[in-house]
């Protein structure tokens, strides 16, 4: 039985979530960053296409296939939830995750950020099943849960969770922006600019 969110189209479809963009100044250029579950690669096209050197990883073949002329950026097809970690010892700048959640791999992710590297994470929340899909608990993190996850491993930058407005509907999520101990500080980020 599958542990992962079902991909959902959200925060913006094909384009880049406004939170990973947002602390994308944390990734140095020329990073080597794991996009995790990256379905179509929104991220993973944003990043190389800002000088970084990609690995977008996802079970579905046609939505890697997508990937294969972007400059940049390498595809590696893996069912992330059947046998060990995938990627070995292999250690990365930045890792992204968005729309997607299979918690044993948290140690793994963890593990694969470098000692300065950034931990870029948002995906759905408990209280998403009062607006649909995922409703399913699995594929939900409970409140404060990427918090726990980081605590004493990571510093965290920015962290957020409750209800946004998605196009067509409303959605509880969760998101942390994360760093290694090594990691320049106070952190640079972008100013925030009120909506539209």
């Amino acid at each position: 039985m599958s542990m992962a969110a079902p991909c959902v189209p959200a925060h913006g479809g094909d384009s880049a979530s406004t939170w990973i963009v947002r602390h994308a100044p944390l990734v140095p250029p020329g990073a080597r960053v794991l996009d995790l579950a990256c379905g179509y690669g929104r991220h993973a096209r944003w990043f190389a296409g800002h000088g970084c050197r990609v690995l977008a990883v996802d079970r579905d073949r046609d939505a890697l296939a997508s990937l294969a002329s972007v400059p940049g950026v390498e595809t590696a097809a893996v069912d992330l939830e059947s046998g060990g970690w995938p990627l070995g010892g292999q250690r990365f700048d930045a890792i992204v995750v968005a729309n997607y959640l299979y918690r044993p791999l948290f140690s793994h992710l963890i593990a694969a950020l470098a000692d300065d590297g950034a931990l870029l994470y948002e995906t759905f929340a408990r209280g998403n099943e009062a607006f649909g899909r995922p409703s399913n608990p699995a594929f939900l993190l409970d409140p404060g849960e990427l918090l726990r996850v980081v605590a004493g491993r990571l510093q965290v930058v920015a962290f957020e969770e409750g209800r946004v407005a998605l196009p067509g509907r409303d959605a509880v999520i969760q998101r942390i922006a994360a760093v290694g101990e090594r990691h320049a500080w106070p952190a640079v980020l972008l100013p925030v600019r009120p909506p539209d």
